[in-house]
C-alpha cells in the first residue's frame, strides 16, 4: 500500500476517534460555557453561470429547487441569488450593528470583487472577513494548480479591500488537496473546513499543529433550500434552541462551540430574520455566553493548553 494512502488512513482513523473523553484543559474567556459563532456566507455573484465559464448554472442553496440548467442560464436563480447582494446582506448587518454582536463573513472572493461595497461595509460594522474560495463551487475536480491559484487570489482579493489578509479559511466543497494547500500558502490562523466535533481542535501536519474550528450545517440555515429541511422560521428557532441549550448545559463542565450558519439570500428574508431574532432574544437570556468572530475564538484557543 503507498505510503500516502496509509497516511490518509491513519488521519481518517484519528478523526474518527477525535477526543472521545479525554478532558479538555482549554476554558473559555471569563468562564463562559459557550463561544456562539454567527457565520454570514457573502457567495452571491460568484456561484456558477455561464456566463463565467462553467458547463451548467447555479442549483444549490436558493428558495428554487431545481436541477443544474445545463448550457443555459438560469435567471430565476439568478434572481435568487440577487436578493441576497441586494436586500438580504444589508437586513442582516442591520440586525447585527442594533444589537452589536459581531459575526465571521465566509467571503468568497468573486463575490467581493464584483460588489466592492461589501468589504467595506463588513470592516465598518467590526465583522471579521475569513475566506471562502474565488468561486462558490465544488472544488472536488479542480487541479490543485487551479486551487492553488484560487487561494491567492481570494487572499489578495480580501487584502486588498480591507486592508488586511484573512486568518479564517473555508471553502465548504473541498478537494483531496485543499487543506494541503491551505497550509502552504500560509497565514491562516484556522480553517472551518469540517463538521466533527463541537470543540475546537488541532490536526498535526509537517509543519506543526493546525487549529480546526468545526463549522455546522444542521443549525445552518441552507436547510430552508434543502428537502427535508425548515420550512418555516419556528423550526429553525425550536432547533436553533435546542441545540443552543443542550451545548450551553454541556459547557459547565467542558468547553463548546456553536456555529450558526447564516446566508444573505435566506436568512435575509423577512420572516427567516424575525426568526434569527427570537434565537438572539433566547440567548440574551443567559450568561457565559461568548458571542465572538471566528478569528477571536482562534486566537484564544492557541493560548490555551490544548494540543
Amino acid at each position: 500500500m503507498p505510503s500516502a494512502i496509509r497516511m490518509d488512513m491513519a488521519e481518517r482513523l484519528s478523526d474518527l476517534r477525535g477526543r472521545g473523553r479525554a478532558p479538555i484543559r482549554a476554558r473559555w474567556p471569563a468562564g463562559a460555557r459557550l463561544a456562539l459563532s454567527f457565520v454570514l456566507n457573502i457567495e452571491e455573484g460568484a456561484e456558477r453561470n455561464i456566463l463565467d465559464g462553467d458547463p451548467a448554472a447555479e442549483h444549490l442553496n436558493a428558495d428554487m429547487l431545481c436541477d443544474p440548467w445545463r448550457e443555459a442560464r438560469n435567471l430565476v436563480m439568478e434572481s435568487h441569488y440577487e436578493y441576497g447582494s441586494r436586500v438580504g446582506l444589508w437586513r442582516i448587518l442591520d440586525l447585527f450593528r442594533a444589537r452589536s454582536l459581531p459575526l465571521t463573513a465566509f467571503a468568497v472572493g468573486q463575490a467581493l470583487a464584483r460588489m466592492p461595497e461589501i468589504a467595506p461595509a463588513l470592516m465598518a460594522d467590526g465583522h471579521e472577513v475569513a475566506a471562502h474560495g474565488w468561486r462558490w463551487i465544488d472544488y472536488r475536480a479542480v487541479p490543485p494548480e487551479i486551487e492553488a491559484e484560487h487561494i491567492r487570489r481570494t487572499v489578495a482579493t480580501i487584502r486588498q479591500q480591507t486592508g488586511q489578509a484573512p486568518v479564517g479559511w473555508y471553502t465548504g466543497r473541498v478537494s483531496a488537496n485543499t487543506r494541503r494547500l491551505v497550509l502552504e500558502h500560509g497565514g491562516f490562523l484556522y480553517d472551518s473546513d469540517a463538521y466533527n466535533d463541537d470543540t475546537p481542535y488541532f490536526v498535526q501536519h509537517p509543519g506543526g499543529a493546525h487549529l480546526i474550528l468545526p463549522y455546522c450545517f444542521d443549525t445552518n440555515d441552507m436547510r430552508f433550500a434543502s428537502s427535508p429541511g425548515f420550512d418555516t422560521g419556528q423550526a429553525w428557532v425550536d432547533h436553533l434552541v435546542d441545540t443552543f441549550d443542550l451545548l450551553w448545559r454541556e459547557g459547565e463542565r467542558a468547553p463548546r462551540m456553536m456555529s450558526v450558519g447564516l446566508h444573505c439570500r435566506l436568512a435575509g428574508k423577512p420572516a427567516r430574520l424575525r426568526a434569527l431574532q427570537r434565537f438572539l432574544d433566547h440567548v440574551a437570556r443567559h450568561q457565559g455566553v461568548w458571542i465572538a468572530r471566528r478569528d477571536a475564538i482562534a486566537r484564544h484557543w492557541l493560548t490555551q493548553e490544548d494540543r
